[in-house]
């Protein structure tokens, strides 16, 4: 699923952000959304989320949706 939508993301979905630090690489990290911190409907390179653990980064995405 797209994750420069915000509609499509929701918290306690499980996504792969990348972070700041990994832009370059396109390194991905996987994670639970905790919070959405973009409130666009829309973000060309992806919604910006913090995850449960903290870390913060733009959707790649959308592994499991429960909803």
């Amino acid at each position: 699923m797209d994750g420069t939508v915000r509609a499509n993301i929701k918290p306690g979905m499980l996504v792969n952000i990348v972070l700041k630090k990994d832009q370059r690489t396109g390194a991905l990290t996987e994670g639970i959304v905790k919070r959405l911190l973009t409130s666009a409907p829309k973000h060309h390179r992806g919604i910006k989320v913090m995850l449960e653990d903290g870390q913060v980064g733009r959707v790649q995405e959308i592994i499991e949706d429960d909803f």
